[in-house]
């Protein structure tokens, strides 16, 4: 154990397996948190790389990834900027490396991800679609010398909960790949912002009850009279920075639609 880290990510060493290197974009926000995770995975100082999540196109992180030696690969978790605009200008870094991403239009040099996928890398490797935040994310489990982790994207951060982002994202979806992640119970998880978690497993179970609770919150706004999606916010989301109610927006419009409630 004791995997690399970079930068002000110093902090999540402990606990990381050796083949893991963190590099955090520099794009702190209130939805990404401390920034963007990049992940790279490496079954040896010469075998391939892959990347996961190369971030925002930063010119200093990019050459950062870049600098990690060997690539052989760059894989997408979803396709939300803060995770694959940097993807076309590492590609250019590193020589034509494919850019693998569920969605084609995020794909490059190779065939878009499904769950048959395989990257033959020295590591063993399982993609696990997970949609639900997006119609398009994926997570990753990899194992290797003993140690699995799940990298999780956006389904699953490092600290608080995400968004459901509708209309892409479907609450459904979502609920059925929590489901699926909480089997994997103790295996740390590797998020797309935040700090590393220690069991995939236990944070999808706090994901579902969360998930869970809102649905009944959304309920009881709904028969105490609210219609619409920003209605619902100002009901259920009242102790949230209003900042943020935008966002809150876009699950309330997912759990209306799971509901069956008619929108305007």
């Amino acid at each position: 154990m004791g995997g690399r880290v970079t930068g002000a990510a110093g902090a999540l060493a402990d606990g990381l397996p050796g083949w893991v290197t963190l590099l955090r974009a520099p794009n702190p926000g209130p939805m990404t948190l401390d920034g963007t995770n990049t992940w790279v995975l490496r079954a040896g100082p010469d075998a391939p790389a892959l990347v996961v999540d190369p971030g925002p196109t930063d010119e200093g992180h990019l050459a950062a990834i870049a600098a990690q030696g060997p690539i052989g690969a760059v894989l997408i978790t979803h396709g939300h900027p803060d995770h694959t605009e940097g993807a076309p200008r590492l590609r250019e870094l590193l020589d034509g490396v494919p850019v693998l991403a569920a969605d084609p239009a995020h794909t490059a040099g190779g065939d878009p991800l499904t769950a048959d996928t395989r990257l033959d890398l020295g590591l063993d490797l399982r993609l696990l679609p997970t949609p639900g935040h997006t119609a398009d994310s994926v997570c990753l489990l990899a194992e290797h010398d003993g140690d699995r982790v799940v990298l999780t994207g956006d389904t699953i951060l490092g600290r608080g909960t995400t968004v459901v982002a509708h209309p892409d994202g479907h609450l459904g979806d979502y609920l059925s790949s929590l489901e699926l992640l909480s089997t994997y119970r103790e295996v740390p998880v590797l998020p797309g912002h935040g700090p590393a978690l220690a069991d995939c497993g236990a944070a999808a179970d706090f994901y579902l009850a969360h998930r869970r609770a809102r649905l009944d919150q959304v309920r009881a706004a709904v028969a105490t009279g609210a219609t619409t999606a920003p209605e619902v916010v100002a009901v259920v989301y009242a102790d949230v920075d209003r900042s943020l109610w935008w966002a809150a927006e876009w699950s309330v419009r997912a759990q209306l639609e799971h509901l069956g409630v008619e929108q305007p």
